[in-house]
């Protein structure tokens, strides 16, 4: 069995499937002195499923992350050993991870990565749009800087990949549609899931689908960049004819 270090383990779970789970993810959340959570309860449930029982857990979301680093960044220069997880997928995506694990790094603490699920590589994988490069905008902001945000990518030549919630995600499909022109789409959500569902196509098509549907769970949106169905290989093009 791989011994466990003092160190912080950065701990990608499951993003909706409980079987995404790697051998090696349940060991060290077994392992570990601490796990640190994003929702506690969320990952309670997670650890019982897997018969990890009894094991210390703190809270650890963005209201909270910067009065607890320099604890943590104690107990783990005195030999504690911490997994770090958030709710669902790999943490440091769209969570409070990045401050944690600059803080290690500044201290000369390891930060050792146990890979897994990822709900931006799963949907950019199924959406049918070139994979080879891609650019990752977590959530557009709500208010301040999102039409500046949204005429910046409507100029990318790489596929885009953003976050968005039930609630807004009519509305972004549709600010898309208007700043983008009708490029090709694809909307996901409950991905691994019994209900999982991919909605492909022109961005009007999209909308149209979406009239009147029950948009439940966050979505991943998957956006072509202008590169696509440039149909020149040689340079990054995906060679898809017209």
């Amino acid at each position: 069995m791989e011994e466990i270090k003092p160190a912080l383990y950065i701990i990608a779970t499951p993003i909706g499937n409980l079987e995404d789970i790697s051998f090696r993810a349940i060991k060290i959340l077994s392992g570990v002195d601490c796990v640190l959570a994003e929702d506690t309860r969320k990952t309670g449930l997670l650890l019982s499923h897997y018969n990890v029982t009894g094991k210390k857990m703190i809270s650890f979301y963005s209201y909270v992350e910067k009065r607890r680093i320099p604890d943590i960044i104690s107990n783990i220069k005195q030999g504690e050993s911490y997994g770090l997880v958030t709710d669902a997928g790999t943490p440091g995506i769209s969570d409070p991870a990045y401050s944690i694990i600059r803080a290690c790094v500044d201290e000369g603490i390891e930060v050792i990565h146990i890979p897994g699920a990822s709900a931006v590589l799963t949907a950019l994988i199924v959406s049918g749009l070139p994979c080879e490069r891609f650019i990752f905008e977590g959530f557009l902001p709500v208010k301040k800087g999102r039409q500046t945000r949204l005429k910046k990518l409507k100029e990318e030549e790489r596929t885009i990949v953003i976050y968005e919630s039930n609630h807004r995600i009519i509305k972004t499909i549709t600010e898309l549609y208007e700043h983008f022109g009708n490029r090709e789409a694809a909307i996901c959500r409950e991905l691994t899931k019994k209900f999982e569902e991919v909605i492909r196509g022109p961005l009007n098509e999209i909308i149209a689908k979406l009239d009147g549907m029950k948009t439940l769970g966050e979505f991943v949106v998957v956006i072509a960049g202008t590169d696509y169905r440039s149909g020149n290989k040689e340079e990054g093009g995906n060679g898809l004819e017209p």
